[in-house]
């Protein structure tokens, strides 16, 4: 296991402490301080195009869409741009950074501006499929395309939003008499992963060290200045982005600072009542996506806390935000009733748990905040906050035996959720990650959803973590790697060499969003087979 387990002195309580009306206001200017403390430098590298490529209609690949070679790039760079009209360059693998080519004349001076257009894409599909007139859910301006204008030759084109990209399509929208070329191509990649990961043991299966090398790829990629949730789109923390993200860097690239940095950001940036915001953004300076709260999340930033401090032993760090989780816990008990969590107590808050409307989230909620809580009082006894948590494990054993009353259908021995009593996959996940049934229960209970075409199965990598963990916490660890393989497997055999943020293997344009150019294609919670392989070797790695 990657973790580092030491115990401190007591602290003080964690009561809620109110300076000018907000919550621990005279503590947050210097969280924000530490978090600014933290902040990493980006590792910079130029990365060139490695050839010429065409886009081929194909019914058999990811969204329709693939590349075929079609030249080098010392081909493009000697021959007319204008005759070509346009062109598709390859990066060789996904890249995030900063885009610049060189223009020139080939003859006769420029007597006019030049206009082109520059398309960046994840995957092949992003520069076949029309962006206009556009029907998505989120702002047309997240698609990476970008109209320039050259005034004078020869000159250097340089985009200044960062792009994520694999292939870089341009195309020629306006020009006069006379010719000109393109050169010098270059993407400066950044990232502030540092360190080198572990080699896996000599005979792991094929699969899988591809697994987990797209994983440390996409990993790295989301790991900027916070750990991103996408460098293409959104480009902003998220609490479960980061706690996913943080065990995979813990067990990979051991960058701690920057989780360090991401979990002082939050607490300096949490509501007047301290309730956390589930997102925030770092320019132009700190300050959270007001009104953002997902229950799921906040009860998850205990546990991500509780994760760090086993990697790193750092107990300033989880001295000084330990009133934060308390706080958390305790604005969602305030949902429960009879050890139930409310779902008609009128919401402030929104769930997350996977992208599927159709999934019934009593259940879930119910099991992740039974989770959270018993490992907050795990984090209680490591940092001496028992006082404030005093109640809590008991707490725990309230809402697990609650659970079992109103969700557990010992009979079918599974668990159901809802006035439909639907059965789906995550429902058993969280009703064995808190406990609630046993590693017996559990493995009866996810062997049946497993094998039942009507269950609701996940619709995300980030829901298909949780499913992972589910499994090997039942013992069923050939499941585990079967569902891993198959899963993540799935994505690079369809092309993927970033993992994507929504992935259903029987829906190649499944979008969120409405629109599936706008998806992210490298995207943070999905990185975490990374954790498993390095973690769980003996299931693994072999």
């Amino acid at each position: 296991m990657c973790a580092v387990t030491a115990v401190v002195a007591a602290v003080p309580q964690a009561a809620a402490q109110q300076t000018d009306g907000v919550w621990m206001g005279d503590r947050r200017a210097a969280w924000l301080a530490k978090a600014a403390e933290a902040m990493p430098e980006l590792r910079r590298t130029e990365r060139h195009p490695v050839a010429v490529v065409r886009s081929v209609a194909d019914t058999a690949a990811f969204q329709g869409w693939r590349m075929e070679y079609a030249g080098t790039v010392d081909s493009l760079y000697a021959s007319s741009l204008k005759q070509r009209r346009e062109v598709i360059v390859d990066m060789g693998e996904h890249m995030t950074g900063y885009f610049s080519m060189r223009v020139n004349h080939t003859g006769m001076p420029a007597d006019a501006p030049i206009r082109l257009r520059l398309t960046f894409a994840e995957v092949p599909a992003e520069l076949n499929t029309p962006f206009d007139p556009y029907p998505g859910g989120l702002s047309r301006a997240w698609l990476q395309d970008e109209t320039v204008t050259v005034m004078r030759l020869p000159a250097t084109v340089a985009i200044e939003r960062r792009v994520a990209c694999r292939y870089v399509k341009i195309e020629v929208l306006a020009t006069s008499y006379f010719d000109f070329r393109v050169d010098d191509i270059t993407l400066e990649a950044v990232t502030s992963a540092t360190g080198e990961a572990p080699q896996l043991a000599e005979g792991t299966d094929p699969m899988i060290r591809r697994i987990y090398d797209t994983g440390l790829k996409t990993l790295s990629e989301c790991m900027q200045t916070v750990y991103e949730d996408g460098p293409k789109r959104d480009q902003r923390l998220w609490i479960g982005d980061l706690y996913l993200e943080s065990l995979a860097n813990a067990c990979s690239f051991r960058n701690h600072e920057l989780t360090r940095r991401c979990l002082y950001l939050l607490a300096a940036l949490a509501d007047e009542d301290g309730w956390l915001h589930a997102t925030v953004y770092e320019y132009p300076q700190p300050e959270p996506q007001y009104n953002q709260h997902t229950m799921d999340y906040s009860l998850l930033y205990g546990v991500a806390l509780l994760e760090y401090l086993k990697a790193t032993g750092d107990m300033t760090t989880a001295r000084e935000l330990w009133p934060v989780v308390v706080r958390q816990i305790e604005i969602a008990r305030t949902y429960l009733r009879d050890g139930l969590y409310d779902m008609q107590k009128q919401p402030q808050w929104w769930l997350v748990f996977d992208w599927k409307d159709d999934l019934d989230r009593h259940a879930p909620v119910q099991g992740l905040m039974t989770f959270a809580v018993e490992r907050g009082w795990e984090l209680a006894r490591m940092v001496g906050g028992e006082n404030d948590a005093a109640d809590w494990s008991e707490l725990a054993r309230t809402m697990r035996k609650a659970s079992r009353k109103a969700f557990y259908d010992r009979g079918a021995g599974v668990v159901v959720s809802g006035a439909q009593r639907q059965v789906s996959w995550l429902s058993q996940v969280w009703m064995i990650l808190s406990g609630t049934l046993s590693p017996k229960e559990g493995a009866r209970a996810l062997a049946a959803v497993l094998d039942d075409p009507a269950a609701c199965r996940p619709g995300s990598p980030y829901a298909y973590h949780y499913l992972i963990e589910a499994l090997i916490a039942c013992g069923m660890e050939e499941r585990a790697r079967e569902q891993l393989v198959e899963y993540w497997g799935g994505m690079i055999e369809r092309g993927a060499d970033t993992f994507w943020e929504v992935y259903d293997p029987a829906d190649d344009y499944k979008s969120p969003y409405g629109f599936h150019p706008v998806n992210s294609y490298c995207h943070a919670w999905s990185c975490t087979p990374v954790y498993f392989i390095n973690t769980y070797r003996e299931i693994f790695q072999r």
